[in-house]
């Protein structure tokens, strides 16, 4: 990956917010824990700041909830609220790429092709951070799809319902051969996009969507089967 430059400040609070990320995915902070900056700081060894603006980055992707005078706690999906949001993204980004095969630039499918080539390159690698890796360019994967549908609505929805922990947390658990199969897909919607083909594309679009359902579910804290809470 291309490094950047960046300030000592601007390296503590990416370290910090990569650490808390990975502890929520490997359960060492519980669903609904409350992380407070003081306990985090020395935790951490490290100023009061960079924790402050980690865990606001982790608000605003959807790790953290801000309970107003209490600060930011740890969500906690339920069952069922997995399943919603695999099921609606299905719905929404199948539809999404059946507009983008017929709308995508040559550069934008460029784009694609890297994407999933920069994938396949790092799934053989089995560190936590590889996995870490993918989700993001998975994320831009799919961004750069429902950029190119070409329908400001359909956007606003789907990234109303998509949080970044359902599609970290999926890879983040996948065995070999989800992951292999999570790649072999990627790579069969940009061809049926290079074929301009939406059916074909929306159809593998969805099974890959429904797909990662399992791997999100499977975890050594079984998830709550409650409805929200």
């Amino acid at each position: 990956m291309t490094k950047t430059r960046s300030t000592p400040h601007t390296t503590a609070t990416e370290r910090v917010y990569r650490a808390i990320r990975r502890n929520i995915l490997e359960g060492v902070y519980d669903g609904e824990q409350f992380l407070r900056e003081e306990g985090l700081a020395r935790e951490f060894q490290i100023s009061r700041t960079p924790i402050r603006e980690a865990l606001r980055r982790l608000v605003s992707e959807g790790w953290l909830e801000q309970i107003p005078h209490r600060g930011a706690r740890v969500v906690e999906w339920t069952r069922d609220d997995a399943d919603e949001v695999f099921e609606l993204r299905s719905i929404l980004e199948s539809h999404a790429v059946r507009r983008a095969a017929t709308r995508m630039q040559p550069s934008e499918i460029a784009r694609l092709r890297h994407l999933v080539d920069a994938m396949e390159s790092l799934s053989s690698a089995q560190q936590s951070e590889s996995r870490e890796d993918i989700a993001t360019l998975n994320d831009q994967f799919h961004q750069t799809i429902l950029e190119s549908a070409g329908s400001p609505r359909l956007q606003r929805l789907v990234n109303a319902i998509v949080q970044a922990p359902m599609t970290t947390r999926s890879f983040h658990r996948y065995n070999a051969s989800e992951m292999a199969r999570s790649m072999t897909q990627h790579r069969e919607i940009l061809q049926a996009i290079e074929a301009g083909d939406p059916v074909w594309a929306a159809a593998v679009m969805r099974s890959h969507i429904l797909a990662a359902r399992p791997a999100h579910h499977r975890s050594d804290a079984p998830l709550a089967e409650s409805s929200h809470h």
